[in-house]
């Protein structure tokens, strides 16, 4: 390993978060950014951004509005650009909204920062970017930074702005929700929304103009460019990215009739992501860490996923406790229970399978899926709805008892999440168990924070960790009857594989990664009204290599 800093960053390359801004002669915009993007203007509008590394090479990404019709690009291990080892042109065009990427791919040493700059032909110039390739043969540590679901409408980025000046990250893992899909006063309403976090546009996205335009606003946001200028991502989508509940064909936020044919608007919202993203085209695809760890992103959202069960239309109109068990039982006997039913889809299962073999066959250390929704067993604890007050809301009441109800009939309660394909879980856990995996699950969706101890017919598969969201609100802000200890106790209590959970708190995680021990870190923001890098709390919890299990 390189010498390092004690932030875990190579000494030559460490900055702190001014100096980097004020190479690029942005440091006034760090500081007094403008709260509401009223244009994009021309030039450079959105910073820089990179992404998709592997030992020897990685993506750049920026955004440059004229009529260059080709800018340049420089990459070079010092922050001031004087040491280059190489460059090139890339075309810019209207066709893709202006967005440009630029895959660097030669004169790049493994496990090495890089410097980064693109120049438009007036000699214009672009922010200056930090990236870097990972590691390769023999590693002592490498540090994920993990982040979902940051909703631009509730409020600041704070997690993405600690991060940055944390300094303490290799790459930065965005599990999705990256944006959400609603129009004004929807989600949040009009009495949740920031004053000064206004959307644009102001109508529930649709079109590929719609998704362009959400993009540019949330990017424009001062924390998230300072997160993709300083740390390379890799980045999943979910199901807000597209609409809410999203599967193969359709989505619980997508009416037909007055919103056209699915398959546009899901082609729509796949083009502006890959436009506006520093990703590749890839549906799914593995990173190597050395020989720490092997990162498989994968696609629970749009690829292979069947349409998501519904329990309230399941329990709709049976009023009578008996026929609502009876449908309970019928259904988890039945069609919950369907062997055939698909997540990923057979062709990515399959990948996945294959690819988990071959990393544990080369040597190393650990199996990290960067996925969406929760893979890990979570029911309703039944005492929730027991201890319901009076002045609970009816949506809230009927919600909750429909879980409860499930819970009794030993079901789960998110539909959306693996719990709701449980032959397809089944089938990954078996496989990762047929590697020989020692697997680690990133999951995000939830807003709330969960550690999982994963098994499968009594073996141990590994271990899942749920990360808080950026700014999404999460059960406290409908649960807000019950103290959040006693709910996290409760749902503690209920599931045996949950060994911890935290339902109040925004933020994201650090995941450390040795060859014997994996180490996690939630770091909580102090709130996400007004703008800080503050953090309000920590929590550590472990997992050392081969155990499956957690020190919590």
């Amino acid at each position: 390993m390189p010498n390092t800093t004690s932030a875990g960053l190579p000494a030559a390359t460490a900055l702190t978060r001014r100096s980097l801004f004020t190479l690029a002669g942005a440091g006034a915009a760090a500081a007094a950014a403008p709260a509401v993007a009223q244009g994009f203007g021309t030039g450079f509008t959105h910073g820089v951004a990179s992404g998709e590394p592997s030992a020897n090479s990685f993506l750049l990404w920026t955004r440059y509005v004229g009529d260059a019709g080709r800018i340049e690009y420089i990459v070079s291990k010092s922050a001031d650009m004087s040491r280059p080892v190489g460059g090139g042109s890339v075309p810019v065009s209207a066709e893709r909204d202006y967005c440009v990427k630029a895959e660097v791919m030669s004169d790049l040493e493994p496990d090495t920062w890089y410097f980064y700059q693109f120049i438009a032909p007036d000699g214009t110039k672009s922010p200056v970017g930090r990236t870097r390739t990972l590691p390769q043969g023999p590693s002592a540590r490498f540090r994920l930074a993990v982040f979902s679901c940051s909703n631009y409408g509730f409020g600041w980025f704070n997690a993405y702005a600690h991060a940055a000046e944390a300094n303490d990250a290799d790459l930065a893992v965005h599990l999705g929700d990256y944006i959400y899909e609603y129009g004004a006063g929807t989600y949040p309403t009009a009495g949740q929304a920031h004053p000064d976090r206004v959307l644009a546009p102001s109508t529930e996205i649709v079109a590929l103009t719609d998704y362009r335009l959400r993009y540019a606003t949330y990017r424009a946001d001062p924390d998230l460019q300072r997160l993709h200028q300083v740390l390379p991502m890799i980045a999943v989508w979910d199901d807000h990215e597209s609409a809410n509940d999203s599967w193969k064909d359709g989505a619980q936020n997508h009416q037909s009739d007055t919103e056209g044919e699915w398959a546009m608007r899901k082609a729509a919202a796949k083009r502006a992501y890959r436009e506006w993203m520093p990703v590749s085209d890839d549906p799914y695809k593995a990173y190597q860490v050395g020989d720490l760890a092997t990162l498989f992103r994968l696609d629970t959202r749009l690829e292979g996923r069947e349409q998501q069960f519904s329990l309230e239309k399941l329990l709709d109109g049976k009023t009578d406790p008996a026929a609502a068990a009876a449908a309970l039982d019928a259904f988890r006997d039945g069609a919950w229970s369907d062997t055939e039913r698909q997540l990923l889809g057979a062709a990515q299962e399959a990948w996945l399978a294959d690819a988990l073999k071959a990393s544990t066959k080369a040597g190393t250390s650990w199996q990290v899926l960067v996925q969406q929704v929760l893979i890990g067993n979570l029911k309703t604890p039944t005492a929730l709805v027991e201890g319901l007050g009076a002045g609970v809301p009816d949506f809230v009441a009927k919600r909750l008892a429909a879980a409860a109800q499930a819970s009794k009939a030993g079901l789960p309660s998110n539909m959306d999440a693996w719990d709701g394909y449980p032959a397809a879980r089944e089938r990954v856990f078996k496989a990762a168990l047929n590697a020989d995996a020692n697997l680690v699950v990133l999951a995000g969706d939830t807003h709330n924070g969960w550690a999982f101890d994963l098994t499968q017919d009594g073996a141990a598969v590994g271990v899942e960790l749920g990360v808080c969201s950026v700014s999404s609100p999460g059960f406290e802000s409908y649960l807000n009857f019950i103290k959040p200890d006693t709910l996290a106790s409760a749902m503690v209590a209920e599931n045996p594989q949950l060994q911890w959970a935290d339902t109040s708190q925004r933020g994201y995680m650090v995941v450390e990664l040795t060859p014997t021990r994996a180490e996690t870190e939630y770091r909580f923001s102090s709130g996400v009204r007004q703008r800080s890098a503050k953090l309000a709390g920590t929590k550590r919890i472990a997992t050392d290599k081969g155990s499956g299990k957690l020190v919590v």
